[in-house]
């Protein structure tokens, strides 16, 4: 329910297509022999359990990953053991009050506290080969305008609690959806604000970071939905 969700038409419209666990397990293997590096999973949280019973029909070889927004049950990614070899997971707030107004779930920080916690037990130690992850967590935070002290809090949690996990700081966010209609959330972030949250992670010394280029928030990054492949 983020009002600023820059897959709009997928999350609040209602557009997919209906698929079978079968066809589910042609696709990831459709995508494996066509020579993917993984198996991403997008916003799974919903359908975890038809991604279980498809990679118990077919089991790539490439890592698959789970990319979440954070909002899973803890009970989902335990059952979830096995299967996912990479945690790529948003811990967008730890302000319920934040929560609450830009994504209408007062208790987000709990679930994704919780969960992230159990991801780190099951992968916490990142394996990479040829530069590329083949087993690990990643934590993204989305820095929202006025949300320099958020993301700070945000990554001192990573940092205190998952400590050999990577965490990303992205500055893409761009006012999708209800956020263009919403005071202070309806502009991009600044270069100044996301130089304010690098300067502290570089203070701690802290190397586990990705970063972006502030020129990321552009609408060329967003992908079509347009049901390739499906």
């Amino acid at each position: 329910n983020c009002v600023f969700c820059q897959n709009y038409g997928v999350s609040h419209g209602g557009y997919g297509k209906a698929v079978t666990y079968k066809r589910l397990a042609d696709i990831f293997k459709e995508l494996e022999e066509k020579g993917a590096e993984n198996i991403n999973l997008v916003t799974p949280s919903h359908y975890y359990y038809a991604v279980i019973k498809a990679l118990d029909i077919y089991k790539p070889k490439i890592p698959i990953v789970y990319n979440t927004g954070g909002y899973d049950t803890l009970s989902a990614i335990k059952a979830l053991k096995g299967y996912i070899d990479i945690y790529l997971t948003d811990l967008k707030y730890l302000s319920p009050e934040r929560a609450r107004a830009y994504s209408g779930a007062e208790d987000y920080p709990d679930y994704a506290s919780a969960s992230i916690a159990e991801e780190y037990r099951q992968q916490g130690e990142c394996v990479f080969k040829n530069g590329i992850m083949q087993r690990g967590l990643i934590i993204r935070h989305l820095l929202l305008p006025q949300g320099t002290r958020e993301a700070m809090r945000v990554f001192d949690f990573v940092r205190q609690n998952t400590p050999n996990a990577y965490f990303s700081i992205m500055s893409q966010y761009m006012p999708c959806g209800k956020a263009k209609d919403m005071p202070i959330i309806n502009r991009r972030v600044t270069k100044r604000e996301y130089d304010k949250v690098l300067d502290y992670i570089c203070s701690t010394g802290f190397e586990r970071v990705y970063i972006q280029e502030h020129g990321s928030a552009d609408g060329r990054f967003i992908p079509p939905f347009d049901l390739e492949g499906v």
